[in-house]
């Protein structure tokens, strides 16, 4: 049996942390009143910067989805010294400031960049369109998918692959009957992190896409410039991203204990 004081030490501990993190969220929201979030939601350019959020970002995760599985599955099967530098930099996003990724990414594909110089002279522009806004999304988000989805992989076992080879299956049918299935939580849960990320994303986005409006200014653009023009829309789109990212959170949770769950 603990002593009471045993358990109250770590709990006084943690609590100054615990306050830091929440109240600030809590007053933000106390502050955003239903009229005021009513009335700022009829604000065409709140629904635009909302609009543009969301069309993007959903864009940039089908673009997570499709293009990270397979390079998660590659990571997960390769143990050579290619595969390692390469998780490694799959990984560089997440700790790489978002202002340098959107420099990167306007030096590659900008105008005056090789790529961007070359698909320019094509007739195809980048640089300050909504594309910039889903590219900038998936450099900054897609780890966090690949790292979720490499976790799943890597937790079935080689036997089992094998299994249904030898039993016939082709390379599409092991993913679509085996892989995907076994993995669906670790790929929700990756999915709404990068989601949660892309929706987010500010510092890259900015300097590649640049800010316009209606065009590539997204929810945390507006909220940047609603203190300059008016606080109430800063405070409604702060709700609007604060309540969006609650409920990926949750659907992180509930997949992570749907996945620890004892089978019945």
């Amino acid at each position: 049996m603990s002593r009471p004081g045993r358990s109250l030490l770590p709990a006084l501990l943690a609590m100054p942390l615990l306050l830091l993190l929440v109240v600030p969220v809590a007053m933000l929201v106390a502050r955003a009143t239903p009229d005021a979030l009513l009335g700022e939601l009829r604000n065409r350019e709140t629904l635009s910067a909302i609009r543009v959020s969301l069309l993007t970002s959903t864009v940039a995760l089908a673009v997570i989805i499709v293009l990270g599985t397979p390079l998660a599955y590659w990571l997960s099967r390769s143990r050579g010294r290619f595969a390692a530098i390469a998780g490694t930099l799959t990984d560089l996003p997440i700790v790489l400031p978002p202002s340098v990724a959107g420099v990167a990414l306007l030096l590659t594909l900008g105008r005056a960049g090789p790529v961007g110089g070359w698909l320019d002279s094509a007739g195809v522009r980048i640089a300050f369109t909504p594309a910039a806004v889903v590219i900038a999304q998936v450099f900054v988000a897609a780890p966090y998918f690949i790292r979720a989805a490499r976790a799943g992989f890597e937790s079935i076992g080689a036997e089992l692959r094998e299994s249904a080879v030898i039993d016939g299956a082709s390379a599409w049918e092991l993913a679509r009957l085996v892989l995907v299935p076994m993995t669906a939580r670790s790929l929700g849960a990756g999915a709404a992190m990068s989601w949660s990320r892309a929706i987010g994303e500010f510092g890259a986005t900015i300097i590649f896409a640049g800010n316009l409006s209606g065009v590539t200014q997204t929810m945390p653009m507006a909220v940047y410039l609603g203190f300059e023009n008016g606080l109430e829309r800063a405070l409604v789109l702060s709700t609007v991203l604060i309540g969006l990212s609650l409920v990926l959170l949750i659907t992180v949770r509930l997949l992570g204990w749907r996945a620890a769950a004892p089978a019945s």
